[in-house]
């Protein structure tokens, strides 16, 4: 089998991706805050839902991403 090195700019990148996708999961938790006047501690007591939205828009992410790719790929061939 042959090994493959993923490179710290790799890395990085997807770490500034992760970090996008939570930063717009919880600006969608203050918005529906804001929206339904609920209290702010929230904030702190929905993390559980932020950390899931954020893995969700991640795979989401993820997904186009390798769609993009795999087009690049066809049209080469």
């Amino acid at each position: 089998m042959k090994d493959t090195i993923i490179t710290a700019g790799a890395k990085r990148r997807e770490l500034w991706i992760l970090l996008a996708c939570f930063v717009v999961a919880n600006m969608v938790n203050w918005y529906a805050i804001i929206r339904f006047a609920a209290p702010w501690y929230e904030i702190f007591t929905q993390i559980g839902y932020v950390v899931v939205t954020t893995l969700v828009f991640y795979l989401l992410i993820l997904i186009l991403r390798l769609a993009q790719k795999l087009i690049v790929y066809l049209k080469q061939k």
